[in-house]
């Protein structure tokens, strides 16, 4: 049976193209923003482009936080692609604004700190041993990235007797940022996988092995 995954439709994100790059790798899906299949689908796909607070705004819009933090809960997988891994965390801040996140994660997402911004276009990645999200993927795999803001620094503490999660950085022009998470049921990257070829590809695989 294909893992039957969600893609949240709040009015933000490469609906489309995540859609058919996960339909690709062998997912059954369905673009909604109905609270019920979005909860009871094996995997739930946050993406989102553009702004932090329209995307939040879109997000509480159709109650996303509340339906990604109850599938949490249960221990039900969830991935955030690009700004959908930035309203994951505690706060954004652009143009001097600051907007509430989902707060799954402590930290700030940022304007990245280097002479050329937007970071766009293919880079590599340096991930922790053990990930799952890359496995099968060589050190000078290149995936695609298009943002101008990210969280450059990991904020949350090491706690006893849990498994810390698994952050995976890249670096623009000089300037180091958290390229993807793993922790637990709840994964996300900074980049594209849907527009990063065979790479991103493989990677989504690795997601769609651990709906089973």
């Amino acid at each position: 049976m294909a893992p039957r995954v969600v893609v949240l439709d709040y009015g933000s994100g490469n609906l489309r193209s995540a859609e058919r790059a996960l339909q690709r790798v062998g997912a059954h899906v369905e673009v909604t923003a109905d609270p019920k299949a979005a909860k009871d689908a094996d995997g739930l796909v946050v993406p989102g482009v553009g702004a932090y607070a329209a995307c939040m705004e879109g997000l509480n819009s159709v109650r996303g936080a509340r339906i990604i933090g109850e599938r949490l809960a249960g221990g039900r997988p969830v991935l955030g692609i690009c700004v959908g891994m930035q309203i994951l965390f505690e706060r954004g801040i652009e143009h001097g604004v600051l907007t509430e996140g989902c707060g799954e994660w402590p930290g700030t997402v940022e304007r990245l700190d280097a002479p050329i911004v937007p970071h766009m276009g293919w880079n590599t990645v340096r991930t922790p041993e053990g990930s799952k999200l890359f496995a099968g993927l060589d050190e000078d795999t290149r995936f695609y990235f298009v943002h101008s803001y990210g969280v450059r620094k990991w904020e949350l503490e090491p706690a006893e007797h849990i498994r810390p999660p698994l952050v995976t950085w890249a670096d623009h022009a000089g300037d180091e940022f958290v390229a993807a998470v793993e922790n637990g049921p709840l994964w996300a990257t900074q980049f594209h996988p849907e527009k990063s070829g065979d790479a991103g590809a493989q990677l989504l695989r690795n997601w769609l092995t651990g709906l089973s």
